[in-house]
C-alpha cells in the first residue's frame, strides 16, 4: 500500500479544513439514524479492548509500570529536544 493509494479518501477527508471536507461515493457521512436502520448494524466497540489488560493479575507491578512510563516520557522528551535543538541551529 502507498500514499496514492489513499489519495482520495485524504482529499474527501481534508484534515487541514474540516468544515470544507466534500463527500464522494465512497466517501460520505451517516447519521446515526441512517446507520441504526441498517440491518445486523452493531456500534458496539468491544474490539477496541486491549486483550493483554483481561487479566489484572498479568499486569507488571505498579513500579514497573511506573519506571517503563517514566523511561519512555524521557526518550520523547530528549527526541523534542533534539528538535528544538536543530530547529534553533536552523534559525
Amino acid at each position: 500500500m502507498q500514499d496514492t493509494d489513499l489519495q482520495d479518501f485524504i482529499t474527501a477527508y481534508n484534515p487541514d479544513n474540516r468544515e470544507a471536507r466534500v463527500e464522494a461515493d465512497q466517501f460520505r457521512a451517516f447519521s446515526y439514524d441512517e446507520l441504526i436502520e441498517r440491518e445486523h448494524v452493531n456500534l458496539d466497540i468491544f474490539w477496541l479492548k486491549e486483550d493483554s489488560l483481561e487479566d489484572a493479575e498479568d499486569l507488571p507491578a505498579p513500579d514497573v509500570l511506573v519506571a517503563e512510563i517514566t523511561e519512555n516520557l524521557e526518550a520523547a522528551l530528549a527526541q523534542f529536544q533534539s528538535i528544538q535543538a536543530e530547529l534553533d541551529d536552523n534559525e
